[in-house]
């Protein structure tokens, strides 16, 4: 009986497309071996921990200038770096929080439930959800973890075949894509504002011919090279969601799981309907919009003078983005108890970040505050020329980006090194602003950081869809190598 059930499974995988059947046994071995997302961090810290030591860095040291930020033994620059993220700790947390209200509130509930009702069949469900996620995560990558998310089951909930693992990578894959080339991306708009590019990067950019230090965003993300790399990105990816697709008798749905999908609006929501407790007479406060609307008055009138005479995409930071959210989840919810409880129940979905964060921090210290950083960039300029540089570049921002899975933080780090090189090997730096924000997308798809608050959302955990970002991975990360490569000659100087 079991023999005759292993050969029925084995016939059906086999019955799947060559990609399909490629994710389903990555799947597979990722479901049956690899850890949770808190035990990437845990291991990730004794890898990079390894490294340094191999490489010649010392476990205990601490400069003798206070002031210094190089130079730390292994130990120590955990030490310092483990509390360094702490301000994006909670920015984090909160622009995941404002972004499940915000996905949450009646009116984006309701476009969600008419958009999860155009895929009809398990495939294009699948193919849907990666389309819609990376045009999410092109407008704002924070936004899109959630709304990707709660598209995602809805979708399951309308389509019950379809492969509920699939639809859960699919709702992340456009972190792992086209987030950093578009309206939210990090490094670009941290070169573009004096504010957020550190002097030492402003002085590397003036170096190659910038001289005003920065680079506008018509020099990155906005050229057409840029636009031209993300839309073979973005077609790759959804191409590849297609055929990756398992058929119905390979398919795990949300049921087999044992997830139930309660519809989004309606009867049975979480989200919507009427508190069910008697209201007492000081309860008035907090059903009445009146405040609601006060404080997003203020919230616009500050805005205004916010921006006045400033470029909006290099005006905009990760702190405007969150009161920008905060703002739109007050208004959409229009009564103050529906705001409450979005933030209560979107809460949970910080709590990963939350506990992981902290040691990102500390991996962060200790390639940035020991030799590391300079070393890795080293290695990088004596492989290259002006032809390889930038899929170079891409290939070390993927790697570095598994271990320090924050774009912009990371990109402060290695931007001096990385300009410094452009500048010798003649590329342009706004093309490499480009190159390295395609490796350090792709390399959300090797490892969970980012997945958590999609995972939380969706009630899944990283082994169930890391064998299909694994395969999307494949697909995805070798198409814009080819892009930036073929791109490059376009813009180097």
């Amino acid at each position: 009986m079991t023999d005759s059930h292993g050969k029925h499974a084995k016939s059906d995988v086999e019955a799947e497309g060559a990609l399909a059947r490629l994710a389903l046994r990555f799947t597979a071995f990722t479901e049956k071996w690899l850890p949770d997302a808190f035990g990437f961090v845990l291991v990730g810290t004794f890898v990079v921990l390894l490294f340094g030591l191999v490489t010649g860095e010392p476990l205990l040291k601490r400069p003798d200038d206070p002031a210094a930020t190089k130079g730390f033994g292994m130990i120590d620059a955990w030490g310092i770096g483990f509390w360094s993220l702490i301000t994006f700790t909670l920015q984090m947390a909160m622009i995941i929080i404002g972004g499940y209200a915000v996905a949450t509130s009646g009116p984006i509930a309701r476009l969600i439930t008419r958009l999860a009702r155009i895929p009809k069949s398990p495939r294009t469900a699948v193919a849907f959800v990666a389309a819609v996620a990376m045009l999410a995560s092109y407008l704002n990558w924070a936004f899109s973890l959630i709304f990707a998310a709660i598209l995602a089951r809805e979708v399951a909930r309308n389509v019950p075949k379809a492969d509920y693992r699939a639809l859960g990578a699919m709702a992340f894959l456009g972190l792992g894509t086209v987030w950093a080339q578009g309206l939210s991306g990090s490094a670009a708009l941290q070169v573009a504002s004096a504010s957020s590019s550190p002097a030492p990067v402003q002085e590397v950019i003036k170096a190659g011919g910038h001289a005003s230090g920065l680079i506008p965003l018509s020099d990155t993300i906005f050229t057409w090279q840029a636009i031209v790399a993300t839309l073979i990105v973005y077609a790759v990816g959804v191409g590849m969601a297609w055929f990756i697709a398992p058929g119905e008798g390979n398919a795990r749905t949300a049921e087999q799981i044992g997830i139930e999908l309660k519809p989004l609006i309606g009867r049975g929501s979480p989200y919507n309907g009427q508190r069910s407790e008697t209201r007492r007479p000081g309860d008035w406060l907090e059903h009445s919009p009146l405040f609601s609307l006060l404080i997003v008055l203020l919230g616009v009138v500050y805005l205004v003078r916010y921006f006045s005479g400033k470029s909006f995409f290099n005006a905009l930071d990760l702190n405007t983005v969150n009161l920008i959210l905060f703002l739109l989840a007050m208004l959409l919810h229009w009564r103050p108890w529906r705001m409450a409880r979005a933030v209560r129940d979107g809460a949970p979905a910080a709590a990963g970040v939350l506990l992981q964060f902290p040691l990102y921090g500390g991996i962060f210290g200790m390639i940035a505050y020991t030799g590391i950083s300079a070393r890795l960039a080293g290695w990088l300029v004596q492989a290259s020329n002006q032809f390889l540089f930038p899929p170079l570049v891409a290939i070390y921002s993927c790697i570095l980006g598994i271990f320090v899975p924050s774009g912009g933080s990371k990109w402060v780090i290695e931007a001096p090194y990385v300009l410094q090189a452009a500048n010798e090997l003649k590329v342009d730096a706004g093309w490499m602003v480009v190159v390295y924000d395609l490796g350090e997308a792709s390399a959300n798809l090797l490892q969970p950081f980012w997945m958590l608050p999609t995972l939380a959302i969706l009630g899944l955990k990283a082994r169930d869809i890391m064998g299909y970002t694994f395969t999307m991975f494949l697909a995805c990360f070798p198409a814009a190598l080819i892009a930036v490569t073929l791109l490059a000659p376009h813009v180097t100087g």
